[in-house]
């Protein structure tokens, strides 16, 4: 069990087979530093299988590199068409795939969840998400595609889902006992 000062490595992904997004960060206690992100450009590529294959290499790639603790990822909507649905799908599953053949434990987010946990509004743009992460993980230049800040943002969306795990198990009689045991949590 680590504790709250061990850095933990947090590997997100937006899956696609045209462009997939990845965003990896360390997080140390309740700070986040943003440790790489990119994309997979997939388009030259016409043979869907040839995809999935480049997929799964790069995800497999960043687990040796990074060595996350676990991967996070987004999982698709139902708002597009049945042959996008099912793309999608494949591309999703190369990514669990890849992350389960090498012990890393797989977490899936709902875009609407993904964006409420960064922005407070399941609604908001890829825009908004991006310049919340900008805020978030102190970068500034925003990538050239918004697949990589979909990623950074599955990353982070776990972090903040399970923020409070270092808490868990322990019961506190109350807001001032709480605070007493965790000042480094109050500002």
């Amino acid at each position: 069990m680590s504790n709250a000062h061990t850095p933990k490595i947090i590997l997100g992904i937006d899956p696609g087979t045209v462009v997939m997004g990845y965003g990896i960060i360390e997080v140390t206690g309740q700070k986040i530093k943003l440790v790489s992100m990119g994309v997979v450009q997939l388009a030259k590529h016409e043979d869907t299988l040839m995809r999935l294959k480049i997929i799964s290499e790069k995800v497999v790639g960043l687990i040796k590199q990074y060595n996350p603790e676990c991967t996070s990822i987004e999982a698709p909507f139902f708002g597009k068409n049945v042959q996008s649905m099912l793309k999608l799908g494949r591309a999703q599953g190369v990514c669990i795939a890849a992350s389960l053949v090498n012990d890393v434990p797989v977490f899936e987010y709902s875009p609407k969840k993904i964006k409420q946990s960064i922005t407070g509004n399941g609604n908001a743009s890829k825009e908004q998400v991006a310049a919340m992460l900008q805020q978030i993980c102190g970068f500034e230049i925003q990538p050239k595609f918004l697949d990589a800040t979909d990623g950074l943002s599955a990353a982070v969306c776990h972090h903040f889902q399970n923020r409070h795990s270092d808490t868990a198990g322990k019961k506190f009689s109350g807001w001032n006992d709480f605070v007493k045991n965790n000042p480094g949590k109050i500002k």
